[in-house]
């Protein structure tokens, strides 16, 4: 069966138990040598690249839709969104399908809300579906070099933007670094974040101040300097943080 024919079977389907002109799409982000990266589906049809999205059951919540779009889409399950932006366009994804014609579910006029996620990269097994060649983690810097299908360039950019927002309020980290990691990694992962050097003392003293952080009688052992001590994230206070905001940050 080609690509197209498998369009217009889900499109019949689609109409039936989709909220119509309403979509989602997530942008997971992981971090790995000292880079973000993103998760993308590279599609069979047209060989673009894209978010993970999809449409909301007429009979499910929002949440469950994010759920189950994402296990259906590329095998991942368990991973916390937060919604950043809703994208709305005139003609955003028509163009995406301008080989069907106007009846096809997937050509109308869709509003997209958009979420992001941070996750540890090295716990996901990403799975591409019956659409997709393959489904993995591109480096951001890698993205000027590919071909992202309709407005996605636009979501990962503005998703980006929205977590440099957020780390001025609230912690980050737990769902990119492993269990346990340095100050220099974590301010390693910051400056990537936010796309600039941070101060070294300062970001010390600011980060110990939040009281997210246990230091362990551990150090990492390897390297050619002192071995650093190594820290791993209070779980109690993190979640505090996460709720109330940084109060000393």
């Amino acid at each position: 069966m080609d690509y197209k024919q498998k369009f217009w079977d889900s499109s019949a389907e689609a109409k039936e138990i989709y909220i119509p002109h309403l979509s989602a799409d997530a942008v997971i982000f992981g971090f790995e040598k000292n880079e973000l990266k993103v998760l993308l589906l590279k599609m069979s049809y047209r060989g673009q690249w894209m978010l993970p999205g999809g449409y909301i059951r007429k009979d499910e919540n929002l949440d469950d839709a994010l759920a189950r779009i994402l296990k259906t889409r590329v095998g991942v399950s368990g991973i916390y969104l937060e919604e950043f932006a809703v994208f709305g366009k005139k003609n955003r994804s028509e163009f995406y399908f301008e080989d069907f014609d106007e009846s096809l579910f997937q050509k109308q006029r869709f509003i997209s809300i958009g979420y992001y996620a941070l996750y540890n990269s090295s716990v996901i097994t990403p799975i591409p579906d019956e659409f997709s060649e393959v489904c993995e983690w591109i480096y951001l810097s890698e993205l000027p070099d590919i071909e992202l299908a309709m407005d996605h360039r636009e979501i990962i950019e503005k998703a980006l933007l929205a977590l440099r927002e957020k780390i001025a309020i609230k912690p980050i980290g737990y769902n990119l670094l492993p269990e346990k990691f340095t100050l220099s990694e974590l301010q390693k992962l910051y400056e990537t974040i936010l796309g600039m050097s941070l101060n070294r003392g300062n970001f010390y003293r600011k980060i110990k101040n939040l009281g997210i952080l246990t230091k362990l009688d551990e150090q990492r052992r390897g390297g050619a300097h002192k071995s650093p001590d190594l820290y791993t994230f209070n779980e109690e206070n993190y979640a505090k943080a996460l709720e109330n905001g940084l109060n000393n940050w």
